[in-house]
């Protein structure tokens, strides 16, 4: 099947995660997926949406919730890690489609999950590293955080910053710029 080029899925998650290591028998997994379509033509962003992951090998942590919001309780009521793989490919084409996230994490923690789940992996093989994009364009010798991003670009951080629906929608913003920028040339 051809690529769908009308937009982009642009992608965040956050993870369960711990001040230190990870407690014994725990690991980092999904618990949230951010996503924020991008359209290729107009540069608009359309509706964020955020789906919830029910983690299987992991609690969320005190630093976690501090970090994200996002509390066990909440993670409990998501969908598990195979569904929400099959919202992203039947709702959003995401096999069809280019997929962008800021920066390696995401993509490689889907790989990793996905492996260790004997899930299907949700996407095709085309990503946008929006992180290094924005270095590159820019002509940085390093890549920068997404809201030191958006500062740079004068766009106001939108929601709460580490919550995939606030971000993807930000992250969208920034790929809207760089793409609108380059078409101004």
């Amino acid at each position: 099947m051809a690529k769908k080029l009308d937009q982009i899925l642009v992608i965040d998650i956050e993870s369960t995660c711990w001040e230190g290591k990870a407690p014994g028998g725990q690991e980092s997994e999904i618990i949230e997926i951010g996503i924020c379509p991008l359209d290729i033509t107009s540069g608009d962003r359309g509706e964020k949406r955020s789906i919830l992951v029910k983690p299987e090998r992991s609690k969320v942590s005190e630093f976690c919730t501090q970090l994200t919001t996002l509390t066990q309780e909440q993670v409990d009521k998501g969908v598990d890690f195979g569904n929400a793989c099959s919202i992203l490919r039947n709702k959003y084409s995401s096999k069809d489609r280019v997929w962008a996230s800021y920066g390696d994490y995401d993509r490689l923690q889907f790989e990793k999950q996905c492996q260790a789940r004997k899930v299907s992996y949700p996407f095709g093989p085309s990503h946008i590293n929006i992180k290094l994009l924005f270095a590159l364009i820019h002509g940085f010798s390093e890549e920068v955080g997404m809201a030191e991003a958006l500062e740079l670009l004068d766009i106001p951080l939108e929601g709460t910053h580490h919550r995939g629906a606030d971000d993807a929608w930000n992250i969208a913003s920034i790929l809207s710029e760089l793409l609108l920028q380059r078409r101004a040339k």
